[in-house]
């Protein structure tokens, strides 16, 4: 298996966290955004809009993050996921979630949308993990998250420093290889182009190498009805494997610029102006 959703994974974080207000005046207030950097977005909410809060929480701090979910394939996943959370009245895959009622708190309406989100497609079949920062803010969703996203408590553990840039995660192996040599997939036997990121087993001694296609394919033979596996058992090893941690694990090597996520970061707080 993959990372525990209690560990810290080097590289890319994209994290959806909610805010809670502990102004007085303005206590019960809360704010949905994203972020690539927990402890830095907090600091800049409660510093004001000069110093990158956003305009709906500058002057009315202080502010505490108290959940976040994590484990985004991508910085667009998360933004998407960010505006479903902020509008869930316009959002196609929210028809079924009611609107606020009548003297429910901000707070508990947010934790109900997003008790839906973590149920309805196509976040369902993410690697999220709901992170608890604050242990007295936690509530039981209702519905449950899917057995599949884990429940963390506390802050994010350090991350380890995001490897270079590699051409694949063929790249170590090809090196002993002769250059005339090609890696065929292990599943349908055709070549392996280096651009394509084939899908690579993470236990020690498997030979695994797949297209994304094929490995999907072999996983979803349990679930025809479905478009993205969450897990499936390795046809080399026979270990389990999470759908989300092969991804991952085969993007690893590619690093994001941090001023274009910057930029999306503050895109985002357009949409809650």
């Amino acid at each position: 298996m993959g990372p525990a959703g209690g560990e810290a994974r080097p590289g890319r974080f994209f994290g959806v966290y909610l805010l809670y207000c502990l102004n007085p005046r303005h206590r019960g207030r809360v704010y949905v955004g994203f972020t690539i950097n927990p402890a830095r977005r907090v600091q800049q909410h409660n510093a004001g809009r000069k110093k990158g809060g956003a305009w709906r929480t500058s002057g009315r701090g202080p502010w505490e993050m108290v959940l976040i979910v994590h484990g985004f394939p991508s910085a667009v996943a998360a933004l998407r996921f960010e505006w479903a959370w902020q509008h869930p009245q316009a959002s196609r895959r929210l028809a079924h979630v009611g609107p606020r009622l009548r003297g429910e708190a901000s707070f508990a309406f947010h934790l109900r949308v997003l008790a839906h989100m973590l149920r309805a497609p196509p976040w369902a079949r993410l690697p999220l993990t709901l992170r608890w920062l604050r242990a007295d803010f936690r509530q039981d969703l209702c519905p449950p998250p899917p057995p599949h996203v884990p429940l963390a408590f506390g802050p994010l553990p350090p991350r380890a420093p995001a490897p270079r840039r590699r051409a694949s995660p063929l790249v170590d192996t090809e090196k002993e290889r002769d250059h005339d040599t090609e890696a065929f997939c292990t599943l349908c036997a055709r070549v392996l182009q280096d651009e394509e990121g084939p899908l690579c087993c993470p236990h020690a001694g498997c030979s695994l190498r797949a297209h994304v296609i094929c490995l999907a394919e072999e996983f979803l033979q349990e679930e025809p009805g479905q478009l993205l596996p969450l897990e499936g058992q390795c046809p080399g090893c026979k270990n389990s494997l999470l759908w989300g941690d092969l991804i991952w694990l085969c993007r690893m090597g590619t690093e994001e610029e941090e001023e274009d996520l910057e930029l999306e970061e503050h895109t985002s707080e357009v949409t809650q102006l």
